[in-house]
C-alpha cells in the first residue's frame, strides 16, 4: 500500500519546517537554553504545520529523535473533536499526576482544542494553569477565536502563517523531482495558488494529479483545470474583456457557455477574484468589481448574482473626467482694469441648464418591432414580453406584467440587461423602464368602476374586424 505524499514528506525537525521560521527559531532557542513552558498554543489555518510542530516539539523537549512510526507512551495525542466532554478532561486531570515512563516530560498534544465543551474548558483550566512539573501541554487549533480568553492567557501562543505561493511551489518542485513526477512550472504555480496557503492541500493535490496521468506524461495547467472543474484561463480573460469593453452580449454568451460546461459559479468567482488581484496594479478601475465579487459566494443563487455583478459593472457609468481639466497647466491672462470692467458688463450668454434630449413619442415607439426582435434573438425574453402590455409617456416606458411572476422575471438582472440591449438594437435609447404587476388601468371610467366592483378586469376592443 503506497503512502500518501503529505505524510511521506512531513517535516521531521523544526529546522525542516518551511515558511514558519518566526516560530521555529524561537522554539529552537528556548529548547537549547532549557526554557520550556508548561503550555503552548499553536494557532493558524489548516495544513500549515501546527500538528507537525506539536509532535516535533514534544520529541525535542524530551531530547529524543522524532519517529512518527513509533508509539511513545509519554507523548499522548488527544483529538478534542471526539474527546470533548467534561468526563474526558477529568480523566486527563487524573492521568497527568502519573510521572512519565521513560522521558523527561509527559506531553499532552490536544488537537482542535476549540472543540472542547464549555464545561470541559472549565475542568481543564486549573490543570493548564498549574500542571505538575513533569507535564507540558501543547494545544493546536484553527479557530482560536472560539477559545476562552482564560485558556489563551495561560499558554505561550504562536501564530502560524499561510504558506506563500513561492515557498509552496519550490517545495512541490523538490517533491516532484524526488518522486519522478513530470510537471511544468505553470502547473506547479497553479497548484500552489489553489491550495490557499496549505502545504498539506498542495501536496495532496500533486499526489492526486500524479495518479491521473501516465508517468511518462507531464502534468499541465489544462489537466489541473479539468481535474478541479475550473474554467480555462482564456474564459476568465474573455469575461473581463467583456466587462471592460461593455459588451453585454459577449458576457451573457460566455457565462452561458461556461455554466453549460458544468463550471461551478463559486469556482468561477474564485478564479475571477484571483485574476483581478493580479491585474489590480495596472487596472485599478477593477477594484469596485473585485469588491462586489467577494459577496457572490454568500448568495443563495450565486450563478444569478455573478451575472448581476458583471452586468452592473458593464452598465456602470464612467465618472466625470475632471482630472484632465485639473491637470492642465494654468495660463496667465493679462488685461487692464478697463478691459476687465467691459467684460463684466457684457450680457452673459444663456446656457441651458439641462441638455436637450430627443423625446420618444408613443407613435414613434414600435412595441411590435421589439417583440419581433426578441422572438428572433432572445426567445426567453420574448415569451415574457408577449404576456405584457405597455404605456409610453415621453421617456418613461411602463410595462404591465399582469402578475408578480412576470414582473420578477423582468426585474431580474439577466432579463433587464437584455431588454435594455434589445431596445438599443432597434434604435430606442434613453427610456426609463418601470414594471407593474397588474394589467393596464382601464381608461373608460364606467368600465373602471365595474372592474373595481368585480375585483379587476382588462380592457378589450369590441370593434368588428375588417
Amino acid at each position: 500500500m503506497s503512502r500518501a505524499l503529505y505524510r511521506k514528506y512531513r517535516s521531521k525537525s523544526l529546522g525542516e519546517l518551511i515558511g514558519q521560521k518566526h516560530i521555529t527559531d524561537i522554539l529552537s532557542r528556548a529548547i537549547s537554553s532549557g526554557r520550556v513552558s508548561h503550555a503552548y498554543l499553536l494557532t493558524g489555518p489548516r495544513g500549515v504545520g501546527k500538528t507537525s510542530v506539536a509532535r516535533i516539539l514534544a520529541y525535542e523537549i524530551n531530547g529524543i529523535p522524532y519517529d512518527e512510526s513509533t508509539l511513545n507512551l509519554d507523548i499522548i495525542e488527544i483529538d478534542a473533536a471526539s474527546n470533548n466532554g467534561v468526563e474526558d478532561v477529568r480523566d486527563l486531570r487524573e492521568k497527568v499526576q502519573i510521572a512519565p515512563v521513560a522521558a523527561k516530560k509527559k506531553i499532552y498534544i490536544i488537537d482542535e482544542v476549540h472543540m472542547l465543551s464549555k464545561a470541559a474548558f472549565n475542568a481543564l483550566l486549573k490543570t493548564l494553569e498549574e500542571p505538575p512539573e513533569h507535564v507540558v501541554f501543547i494545544l493546536a487549533t484553527t479557530n482560536v477565536e472560539k477559545l476562552p480568553a482564560t485558556i489563551i492567557s495561560r499558554a505561550q501562543r504562536f501564530n502560524f502563517r499561510p504558506i506563500s505561493v513561492n515557498d509552496a511551489k519550490e517545495h512541490l518542485k523538490n517533491i516532484a523531482k524526488k518522486e519522478g513526477i513530470k510537471i511544468d512550472d505553470e502547473a506547479l504555480e497553479l497548484i500552489a495558488d489553489r491550495s490557499d496557503g496549505s502545504f498539506r492541500d498542495s501536496i495532496s493535490l500533486l499526489d492526486q494529479l500524479s495518479g491521473l496521468v501516465d508517468p511518462k506524461d507531464t502534468i499541465t495547467v489544462d489537466l489541473i483545470e479539468d481535474a478541479l472543474g475550473m474554467a480555462p484561463t482564456k474564459i476568465i480573460d474573455k469575461l473581463l474583456e467583456a466587462v471592460e469593453n461593455k459588451d453585454i452580449e459577449l458576457l451573457v454568451k460566455t457565462l452561458d457557455d461556461t455554466f453549460n460546461d458544468g463550471i461551478d459559479s463559486v469556482i468561477l468567482v474564485s478564479q475571477l477574484t484571483r485574476r483581478i488581484s493580479d491585474l489590480i496594479s495596472e487596472k485599478p478601475r477593477l477594484i469596485t468589481l473585485l469588491d462586489a465579487l467577494i459577496d457572490v459566494p454568500k448568495s443563495p443563487q450565486p450563478q444569478l448574482k455573478l451575472l448581476a455583478v458583471l452586468g452592473a459593472a458593464i452598465n456602470q457609468k464612467n465618472p466625470a473626467k475632471k482630472t484632465i481639466a485639473l491637470s492642465a497647466p494654468t495660463r496667465e491672462i493679462s488685461a487692464s482694469v478697463k478691459e476687465l470692467e467691459s467684460l463684466a458688463t457684457k450680457p452673459k450668454p444663456r446656457i441651458s441648464k439641462k441638455p436637450t434630449t430627443p423625446k420618444i413619442e408613443a407613435q414613434d415607439f414600435d412595441w411590435a418591432k421589439l417583440i419581433d426582435y426578441t422572438r428572433q434573438n432572445y426567445i426567453a425574453l420574448y415569451s415574457v414580453l408577449t404576456k405584457c402590455s405597455y404605456e409610453l409617456d415621453t421617456s418613461d416606458l411602463t410595462i404591465y406584467t399582469a402578475n408578480g411572476f412576470y414582473k420578477k422575471k423582468l426585474d431580474d438582472s439577466k432579463y433587464s440587461v437584455l431588454l435594455s440591449k434589445c431596445l438599443q438594437d432597434i434604435g430606442v435609447y434613453g427610456l426609463d423602464i418601470h414594471t407593474i404587476p397588474t394589467t393596464p388601468p382601464l381608461k373608460d371610467s364606467q368600465a373602471a368602476a365595474i372592474a373595481a366592483i368585480m375585483g379587476g378586469g382588462e380592457e378589450v376592443s369590441l370593434e368588428p374586424a375588417i
